[in-house]
């Protein structure tokens, strides 16, 4: 085992004694040493249950024959953290924890792993750690919350406090109404209830085989959870015994069934980050391209909230991720999962229980899946968009450009009823290196739709929230504060969007772009701390913004 080499031999007296300190037996040293990584917080609602989820993976690591030690990695919550300047922080956290998990468990040469994750940088950073380090390793994601209900109808975060927000500005809803829902919309645990990044990310985790079946989509709130984390304290040390290691898993073949995943269920544009990421630290290269490509090929067959009407609990009821990959078996290339059967096994054995929730392949919500890339004179090396959330009258634009050069400036102008309708927002100087993090921009889209705009486009250098809709196209790259093309745009330039033919454009000669990309100067921003080191080491965005 790894933990011989803190443990065996006479020269390791002093690191028994260390832990005997912690409360070992001389019984307990001969045993795997399984680390749990545990991102509880009492600040993110997805993450508050976890000290009970905790508990339960204790037991099944003991029960299947280990000892388990807990260590923390930090916790941010997106939704907390947007429209100020805490968002910056959030992106720069997934590498944090990423380096914490290769540190604890390098440091402490553990046997095996548990991750504990729910919430949206914390899941990427948990399987980048254990892609780097490539010791058995396995996922528990906390689960999706219930929907929340005021006066006999469901609520979820984003549509009911977000863009409540945007209508009671438009004179479309009182305050008192905003203050009942912000009571209601969130009715307790678990990671928001859409096909935010959170929920994208726990199905992606299954999809791509690091996490027991039925993981993705079971409810915080349930029993099912809580067995699903004892199984998974018990499987770890199975892992160990078997030497099932990430990297093993994590091939290309899991990576383009866990993109076509995303593609079918419709997820956040947020993947586009973190698979080449993931897949960057199990030493495979994924082009942005791919997600196009396999995109194109994948119908869109769940459509679930803030594109759609149904809600994580729906598409749990209708037979989770297992029941997507029944739909999409024969699409499927077979792979090795944690369960130890192979991802098409799981894909046969499944049912789907409500074929309105998850529809069959000849009759899709939208005949291609969630993502599409555009490239163009704006994006040299492409932009990303939600397209199975965008209306089809909006799939095609054309518009002038209206230029900020902050999230906050733009915001201000949409609250101020400064944008006319066919307006495209520009955004800049908000991408990994800029922003410094990249920040997600919900508070504009959601004001956008909640202010009841129905032909205003929104392109950035940043990103967006899972819980985004409409022609709002991000990632741009490369980002303005590397001088992209997206920093030489001036208010009133023609911005032409192309969805179907995956197409970004200035509306400017050739000529002109090149003599003002060599009269533009890069801004200065003072930085200090994580936000400056980050700002220096990390890569553009279809790159996965990843360090480089």
């Amino acid at each position: 085992m790894r933990s011989d080499r803190i443990k065996k031999g006479l020269e390791r007296a002093p690191h028994r004694a260390l832990l005997y300190a912690t409360g070992l037996s001389k019984e307990q040293m001969d045993k795997p040493f399984i680390g749990v990584a545990t991102s509880f917080s009492d600040v993110v609602p997805g993450h508050i249950e976890m000290r009970t989820l905790e508990r339960f993976i204790e037991k099944g690591v003991h029960s299947g024959g280990g000892n388990s030690f807990f260590f923390g990695v930090p916790g941010i919550c997106d939704g907390i953290a947007m429209g100020h300047e805490g968002m910056n922080y959030s992106l720069p956290s997934r590498e944090l924890i990423a380096d914490i998990i290769e540190s604890m468990a390098m440091a402490h040469a553990f046997d095996g792993l548990v991750l504990l994750t729910n919430c949206d940088k914390i899941t990427p950073g948990m399987l980048m750690g254990a892609a780097r380090v490539d010791i058995p390793s396995i996922v528990v994601t906390a689960g999706p919350m219930l929907s929340g209900r005021y006066k006999g109808r469901k609520l979820s975060l984003v549509r009911d406090t977000f863009e409540a927000l945007a209508k009671c500005q438009a004179g479309e809803l009182a305050e008192e109404e905003v203050y009942a829902l912000e009571e209601c919309a969130c009715p307790g645990v678990g990671s928001c209830q859409g096909l935010y990044t959170a929920n994208t990310m726990a199905c992606v985790t299954e999809a791509l085989g690091m996490s027991l079946e039925g993981c993705g989509t079971a409810l915080a709130v349930s029993a099912k959870k809580r067995r699903i984390a004892f199984n998974s304290g018990m499987r770890a040390v199975s892992l160990v015994e078997e030497n099932l290691t990430p990297r093993k898993i994590l091939t290309k073949n899991a990576f383009e069934n866990a993109i076509r995943v995303d593609m079918a269920m419709g997820g956040s544009t947020n993947t586009a980050l973190h698979i080449p990421a993931i897949a960057n630290d199990a030493g495979i290269k994924l082009e942005l391209d791919l997600f196009d490509k396999i995109s194109r090929e994948t119908p869109h067959i769940t459509n679930i909230r803030p594109g759609g009407e149904f809600f994580m609990e729906d598409v749990e009821f209708a037979g989770g991720v297992p029941a997507v990959l029944n739909i999409i078996k024969d699409m499927l290339k077979d792979n090795l999962t944690v369960t130890g059967k192979a991802i098409k096994k799981i894909a046969s054995d499944a049912e789907v229980s409500d074929s309105e929730v998850l529809r069959p392949l000849d009759n899709p919500f939208h005949k291609e899946g969630g993502i599409a890339v555009l490239k163009g004179s704006l994006a040299p090396n492409g932009s990303v968009i939600k397209q199975s959330a965008v209306n089809p009258d909006m799939l095609r634009h054309e518009g002038p450009a209206r230029i900020f050069d902050s999230e906050d400036e733009a915001i201000k102008a949409i609250f101020g009823k400064k944008i006319e309708e066919g307006d495209v927002i520009v955004i800049r100087y908000e991408g990994p290196k800029g922003g410094p993090g990249m920040r997600e921009m919900l508070s504009p889209t959601s004001a956008i739709s909640g202010m009841g705009y129905k032909k205003v486009a929104l392109i950035t250098d940043g990103r967006f929230s899972g819980g985004t809709r409409g022609p709002c196209i991000g990632h741009v790259s490369p980002e303005a504060m590397e001088g992209g093309p997206l920093a030489i745009v001036e208010e009133g330039d023609v911005i032409e969007i192309d969805i179907p033919g995956r197409k970004l454009n200035l509306k400017i000669p050739d000529k002109e772009i090149k003599s003002r990309l060599q009269g533009w100067k890069k801004p200065e921003k003072k930085l200090t701390g994580l936000l400056a080191r980050y700002s220096k080491l990390v890569s553009s965005a279809d790159r996965g913004a990843v360090f480089v």
